[in-house]
């Protein structure tokens, strides 16, 4: 079975409010009082905005997103950490990446694991972007991915449609 996900995930009221500036945008809560927003084609390229003036703010080359992509994330996270991760599985192997922007600035990351890389001591590039987010694990789960409920759909578009 495969799993794929693009998302910006943040605390709730974060993203409820960065999410009423892109009308394509669907906020969906997930536990520990952070949310997510699904990164779909239509998200992606409202977010994407305008390259060319935000050329000169630097980026931190993750995931190949636009200039006016990382600008928008940095704008938010001055009201807190607001993290991009994006991960893709099928067949037992996988790669994950994520990156948390706080107060205008990468703070963690960008953050990557290759296919049948064994997760790292310090956990897997999402579960640390979800403790930076304040994201713990539970008793009986296996780590902050799995606390946070990131396996209630197999893909970004299963988590736009709710």
């Amino acid at each position: 079975m495969s799993y794929e996900l693009q998302a910006l995930i943040g605390m709730l009221e974060l993203l409820t409010v960065a999410a009423a500036e892109v009308p394509e945008a669907r906020v969906v809560p997930l536990a520990q009082g952070l949310a997510l927003i699904p990164v779909t084609p239509a998200v992606l390229s409202a977010l994407q905005g305008d390259a060319a003036v935000a050329r000169s703010a630097g980026g931190s080359g993750f995931g190949g997103h636009s200039d006016g992509f990382e600008l928008r994330l940095a704008a938010w996270s001055k009201a807190g950490p607001i993290a991009c991760v994006e991960a893709e599985y099928s067949g037992g192997g996988g790669t994950q990446r994520a990156v948390v922007w706080f107060d205008g600035r990468v703070v963690l990351g960008p953050l990557a694991s290759g296919e049948f890389e064994p997760a790292p001591a310090e956990g897997t590039p999402i579960s640390r972007a979800l403790r930076w987010l304040g994201g713990r694990v539970e008793a009986g789960r296996v780590d902050e991915f799995d606390s946070v409920g990131l396996g209630a759909h197999r893909n970004t578009a299963g988590w736009a449609e709710g």
